[in-house]
């Protein structure tokens, strides 16, 4: 393959870690060509502070570090939560969510910079190239873009640390974690090393935002977190900026141990992936969420939208955040949160975030005339005789069948 001279500049997602130090310098050497690194800042807190310095140093002409914070909870995050969306029934898709905002902003950047290329560090086995790439195509069909652990020949880590030893770029030198993961605001995922072993416990030492649940508070706490049209909007009576507002659940949830899932899940391009994820902050949100829907919302409407979720969340797993059927898609969903105005109070104990409350003073379909088990004025008991007589009717005409058969 020819490289050298095939590009002029491309931007670099650059998380200032092993790998994508390698591809940095190897962008260099093997294209010949300009590199920006660029780091988005969804939450990972001091992980971005030596990224400027690492970057010149190991060959970047410039770096940009993003803010995106707010960005990726009010534009990503809330919309994914309105749909109630979880991957296979367990992932929260934190991961997936934060990809297509990341290559949106990587492209904003190559078309500042005049870049011709843009260029990142998912492997090829991962569902992250095809996540990154579709969003470039998206914003640039004529972008180029360089998928390095497609094209080199360094296929191991005993190669990538002869090749960094060889170009004088720091290698980590604990083996403490040999595992690898990927935090932002909405979560922190863990894959690699011992994990590949899916009869092996994940190691307590692993988990950075939440403790054991057995050594969470032995008093549980409750919180109560309040929704408009769907997207919360105050935790006990505090108004909070998405971002904010996640980052406070984070808190709550991490200090008493919820939020841990161990999953097998199945990767886009085909094969079986385990991932252990800490998702504290979500896991309240989803919650309380159901509550308030489950409240305010009709059941019909609430019925049609759950039934297409599994599609929409595979959407996103699958890195399709800007094709026109999960927008279409979104539309429904938005519209469904139109009434979902309320509040939830959430019971955190032990790892286990569980609804105690629910309430909305504007759009509440609970009616306790209707509903009580004491006397009401309201509600003819006689009348389900007829409606039940009704939906049992093709199953009493097919019992007469049987019946005449014999």
């Amino acid at each position: 393959m020819q490289r050298k001279g095939s590009v002029k500049k491309v931007v670099l997602a650059y998380s200032g870690g092993l790998d994508t130090s390698i591809i940095l310098k190897w962008l260099t050497e093997e294209y010949d060509c300009e590199v920006v690194a660029y780091s988005a800042d969804l939450g990972q807190g001091e992980e971005l502070d030596h990224i400027p310095a690492k970057a010149k140093k190991t060959g970047a002409s410039s770096c940009h570090i993003v803010d995106l914070k707010e960005e990726f909870a009010r534009d990503f995050v809330f919309p994914m939560f309105r749909a109630n969306a979880i991957y296979e029934g367990r992932y929260f898709l934190g991961t997936s969510i934060a990809r297509p905002l990341i290559a949106k902003a990587q492209m904003e950047i190559a078309a500042r910079e005049n870049a011709d290329a843009v260029s990142h560090g998912a492997t090829g086995k991962g569902n992250d190239q095809v996540r990154f790439e579709i969003a470039y195509y998206h914003f640039n069909p004529a972008i180029k873009v360089i998928a390095p652990w497609r094209e080199w020949d360094l296929k191991s880590r005993t190669a990538l640390e002869e090749y960094a030893r060889k170009h004088d770029i720091p290698i980590p030198t604990s083996k403490k974690f040999p595992w690898s993961s990927d935090r932002n605001l909405l979560h922190i995922s863990f894959e690699g090393d011992i994990l590949e072993n899916p009869w092996a416990e994940a190691p307590e030492e692993m988990y950075q935002l939440t403790v054991r649940p057995e050594d969470a508070p032995d008093q549980a706490e409750y919180v109560e977190v309040e929704f408009e049209k769907g997207d919360a909007v105050a935790v006990n009576g505090e108004r909070l900026s998405p971002a904010n507002l996640l980052a406070k659940l984070n808190q709550l949830g991490g200090k008493h141990g919820i939020g841990r899932v161990d999953l097998l899940e199945n990767r886009y391009v085909g094969m079986k992936s385990r991932g252990v994820y800490e998702t504290p902050g979500g896991t309240i949100l989803e919650e309380a969420h159901r509550a308030v829907e489950s409240i305010c919302m009709d059941r019909e409407v609430m019925h049609l939208r759950d039934s297409l979720v599994p599609r929409y969340a595979d959407m996103i797993y699958n890195g399709y955040w800007f094709a026109p059927e999960r927008i279409a898609l979104q539309a429904l969903i938005d519209q469904t949160q139109q009434s979902v105005n309320g509040k939830a109070r959430i019971k955190l104990y032990k790892g286990h975030a569980r609804v105690v409350g629910r309430d909305s003073a504007s759009d509440s379909l609970f009616n306790v005339d209707f509903a009580t088990f004491e006397a009401d004025d309201v509600y003819n008991q006689a009348d389900a005789e007829g409606f039940i007589k009704l939906n049992a009717l093709r199953l009493r005409i097919a019992a007469i069948q049987r019946q005449n058969r014999k």
